[in-house]
């Protein structure tokens, strides 16, 4: 197993919908934030390797979950985050989201390790993913 990242998230008033739970976009946003916390954690903060690796971002290409148990205002919830597969220019994600030592959602993505188009700067490409990158996790 590779590095797993944790983090705590408190929930806030505005996380939720009239009913009182997490509007589920807003867990997408978390996951996103888990996902600059899990390269931080392997020692690569995001604005640091947009200037070592002459890359613009990871962008999000596909994502889905299973949402288990609601959140309220209020709770705290713990994200962990993993990286399950490395490809040559993207990655898969994992996230388990628990509620003390409940599960409460599966969530997954898969990211795409972008730099600027060789023909188009206002365009992005997919380059490969540097292995010093990718050893950080291991």
């Amino acid at each position: 197993m590779g590095l797993v990242n944790r983090r705590d998230v408190f929930i806030e008033w505005g996380d939720c919908d009239p009913a009182g739970i997490v509007y589920y976009p807003r867990y997408f946003v978390m996951f996103d934030n888990a996902t600059v916390a899990l390269f931080a954690a392997a020692g690569l903060e995001k604005h640091e390797m947009v200037k070592t690796y002459d890359m613009v971002g990871f962008p999000m290409v596909d994502t889905g979950a299973r949402f288990m148990i609601p959140s309220k205002w209020g709770e705290t919830i713990t994200i962990e985050s993993e990286v399950t597969e490395w490809k040559r220019s993207s990655f898969d994600i994992k996230h388990r989201v628990y509620k003390g030592d409940a599960l409460a959602i599966e969530a997954w993505e898969t990211r795409v390790w972008v730099g600027r188009h060789p023909d188009d700067p206002e365009r992005i490409k997919s380059q490969p993913i540097p292995e010093e990158v990718k050893a950080r996790f291991a």
